[in-house]
């Protein structure tokens, strides 16, 4: 039994997960696991997209580094823009981070994104689509959806994630770790 849960913090590409992710493991101890850093040096790719300037996850071994990471016995932040990959046994909660589209583009052009890949962003958040997809994925009751359009909203959603983590741990220890 894990005696500190696993969070996700996903959503489209700008919405703020690894300063999220950072602020948390920084406040909470947990470790922060950035998908895409472990994608690079663990080479869990099939190469590089040039039209999105980006590597191609291999998601099987993905999956195998996380593994011997040992992360599913608990106390990680995963940061990542998807979700659905995770087996459910490892995941406590999800957080979808969300923001609006003027905010989401500004972010993206400051970050020279492609124009295709500027536009799909910003389509996938209109669309919800990785909402969605957690809703789909895991229980719904361990899905939140936050907005995170500015340092304040960002701060406040540390604060009920820390909340949240305190309130697991009281649970699991009242329940003698069951």
């Amino acid at each position: 039994m894990r005696t500190d849960p696993n969070i996700i913090v996903t959503g489209t590409p700008g919405v703020g997960k690894t300063t999220h992710a950072e602020v948390l493991a920084e406040r909470t101890g947990l470790r922060h696991v950035s998908v895409n850093q472990v994608v690079k040096d663990r080479e869990c790719h099939e190469g590089w997209d040039d039209e999105y300037k980006s590597w191609v996850v291999d998601e099987d071994k993905l999956l195998d580094a996380l593994e011997e990471d040992n992360v599913k016995a608990g106390g990680c932040i995963i940061d990542w823009h998807g979700c659905e990959i995770f087996p459910e046994s490892w995941i406590d909660l999800v957080v979808v981070l969300r923001v609006d589209s003027s905010t989401l583009y500004d972010r993206l052009s400051s970050r020279k994104y492609p124009e295709v890949k500027l536009q799909e962003n910003i389509d996938s958040e209109i669309m919800e689509v990785l909402l969605q997809e957690a809703r789909d994925s895991y229980d719904e009751h361990i899905v939140v959806e936050l907005t995170s359009n500015s340092t304040d909203e960002m701060e406040s959603n540390v604060d009920r994630i820390e909340a949240w983590i305190r309130q697991w741990k009281q649970d699991r220890a009242a329940d003698g770790g069951q």
